[in-house]
């Protein structure tokens, strides 16, 4: 699927997982580039799991922490919804963490941006469902929430 979804010219897939494809697409009204996660056929075809998906979108999407990915807009392409979100840049905890593991500080760090970022969505009513290392991406500012978002060092 390249090619575009309301006004996102999509580039190229990204990445693929249980939760459905994720593209990095351009945003022409904002000039920007994001990530734009196409959910598979069986969560629209589920009322109870498309409603889910919809209220946590659009919960998340009133968030504003540095530790929490940013939201941007979600909708429905072909039948199928997609949330759309800013364009992280780095690599997931899971590919970051060495053979040896991590320096203790250095996970103490990671692990009070993550739990701040989860506080700060439990506030809001948000429970991450699939909190793992590949769901949390490092970038050079913060740890991502869905993807959780952690300062590189």
């Amino acid at each position: 699927m390249i090619g575009e979804i309301s006004h996102f010219h999509v580039i190229e897939k990204i990445g693929e997982g249980g939760m459905g494809l994720v593209y990095r697409a351009h945003d022409d009204r904002l000039d920007r580039d994001v990530a734009i996660k196409v959910l598979p056929d069986a969560v629209s075809r589920e009322p109870d799991r498309l409603r889910r998906f919809q209220h946590e979108a659009r919960a998340a999407g009133a968030l504003n922490h540095p530790n929490i990915l940013t939201v941007y807009d979600i909708g429905e392409h072909e039948g199928r919804p997609f949330i759309v979100t800013e364009l992280l840049k780095g690599d997931t905890l899971h590919t970051a963490i060495p053979r040896k593991g991590l320096p203790a500080e250095r996970a103490v760090d990671l692990a009070m941006q993550i739990a701040a970022g989860l506080a700060a969505a439990h506030e809001a009513g948000i429970v991450h469902r699939d909190l793992k290392p590949s769901n949390i991406f490092l970038t050079r500012d913060a740890v991502s929430y869905t993807h959780l978002r952690a300062h590189e060092t």
